[in-house]
């Protein structure tokens, strides 16, 4: 099965972009059994070329949904499916960065229709889809708009697979196979690698350590580094000779303990993780009418914020989900500055904070609430995952607010006396960085099971 597609953006700097339209057709090598076409607000502007190349601007994506809004039903249909587009990196690559700002990992196979053009039908004066699908003869309207371009493609794959007679090219372009040999060496390294989560140190010939990773699957993960054609993987490949790992079974702790290696041992190859992994962070005032008002601002050090977000745009998503999780109002929220009552009081799910028909005390306690659930501060509790094997789980121990370290305890034992946890952690540091992970990880991670701890 095949979800073939077609994004436009936002254009800007690399990894900046923001999706303003996606079409989707679901195919199954004869027919299209499903497809999702929508607009989509990016919440950012778009460049000025463009929106001429596009036709769209920033005012026909206004009222269209954002992108955590349709991600669901994304996921839904490219399941189980090969992502087929038209210069497949691009899509793919955008699709990823859209779906990490809001803490999902976006895995799928891919097929680029320009790498099996070149291959199928050779000498052709240009692969652009548009000068491609013309002189193929393949009807080609909307061009530059998702929808147009995806109905396109789905005509060219269907073309091209009528082509590959044997299969091999389709199968051997699929993205889960190393595009390149790879050299003894590295082979050997890879095969050697778990298969489970955990951190991996990437060490050259002297023991000298140049890379730390962490990965739900380290051989996954190291084959990646080893088949990539990027400038510093290809230094990698070159200078490692063994890599070591340490299996934590806990993403989480996988994610803490590549952290604060990184900053003790500053491998060479990690300069880009040394830096904050969040710029974005919530805050909370009272204003001159007794309520609550939460807002995202810049993270600023000096400031106590009650938790911590990758980049704005995932920032705001959260704050539309707990606007309505927890019936807060729009403005109270800097979500809504038009005049009057917010948009939700109109459809009943704000209950009147924005023109104080509802009590401060009884908003305050549900906007109380939220903080209470996204913040650890002053809280004394542990979390629970699972461990590196079936009898074990890990223990991440919080006190008084502040991240004391992680460690592991058998089924069998009950873990809620503080001087049997302080026994069995490794201590390791409390900052800006660790405080955000856990922050993050548990918004993401609903069935953690999270303990208060009872000091005597």
């Amino acid at each position: 099965m095949y979800a073939i597609l077609d994004i436009e953006t936002t254009g800007g700097k690399y990894n900046e972009e923001g999706i303003t339209e996606i079409a989707i057709y679901k195919f199954d090598g004869l027919e299209v059994v499903d497809q999702f076409i929508s607009l989509v607000n990016p919440e950012r502007p778009i460049q000025p070329f463009v929106a001429n190349l596009t036709g769209i601007n920033n005012q026909m994506l206004r009222n269209a949904p954002k992108f955590y809004e349709v991600a669901k039903r994304i996921v839904e249909i490219t399941v189980d499916c090969v992502v087929v587009a038209h210069n497949a990196s691009f899509d793919y690559r955008i699709l990823q960065t859209e779906f990490s700002r809001l803490g999902f990992d976006f895995e799928r196979q891919s097929l680029c229709t320009v790498e099996l053009s070149k291959r199928l039908i050779p000498d052709q004066q240009s692969y652009s889809l548009g000068k491609l699908v013309r002189s193929l003869g393949i009807p080609l309207s909307d061009r530059h708009r998702a929808n147009g371009d995806a109905l396109a493609t789905v005509k060219l794959f269907r073309l091209l697979l009528s082509k590959d007679s044997e299969k091999n090219i389709i199968i051997d372009t699929v993205r889960a196979d190393p595009k390149r040999q790879i050299d003894g060496k590295l082979l050997r390294l890879i095969e050697q690698a778990p298969t489970a989560t955990g951190v991996y140190y990437m060490h050259r010939e002297d023991g000298t350590i140049i890379y730390i990773g962490k990965s739900k699957n380290i051989k996954k993960r190291l084959n990646q580094h080893f088949t990539s054609d990027n400038k510093k993987s290809r230094r990698i490949q070159i200078e490692v000779t063994s890599v070591t790992y340490e299996i934590t079974g806990s993403e989480l702790l996988a994610l803490l303990k590549e952290s604060e290696e990184i900053k003790q041992n500053k491998p060479k190859y990690n300069r880009a993780l040394r830096r904050t992994h969040f710029d974005q962070a919530l805050y909370q005032f009272t204003d001159n009418k007794g309520f609550i008002n939460l807002k995202i601002a810049k993270a600023d050090s000096r400031k106590r914020s009650i938790t911590t977000f990758s980049n704005r745009q995932q920032a705001k998503s959260y704050m539309h989900r707990w606007t309505e999780e927890y019936n807060l109002c729009q403005k109270l929220m800097g979500l809504d500055t038009n005049e009057g009552n917010c948009f939700n009081y109109t459809i009943k799910q704000c209950y009147g904070a924005c023109i104080s028909i509802e009590s401060p005390k009884e908003y305050n306690s549900r906007a109380q609430e939220l903080i209470h659930n996204n913040s650890f501060d002053s809280q004394d509790m542990i979390i629970i995952d699972r461990g590196r094997d079936i009898d074990e789980q890990s223990v991440i121990l919080v006190e008084e607010g502040k991240f004391k370290g992680i460690g592991y305890f058998n089924l069998n034992h009950q873990v809620n006396n503080i001087d049997i946890l302080r026994s069995i952690i490794t201590p390791m540091q409390h900052n800006r960085d660790a405080k955000h992970i856990i922050q993050s990880y548990v918004r993401t991670h609903k069935k953690l099971k999270i303990m208060p701890i009872t000091k005597i």
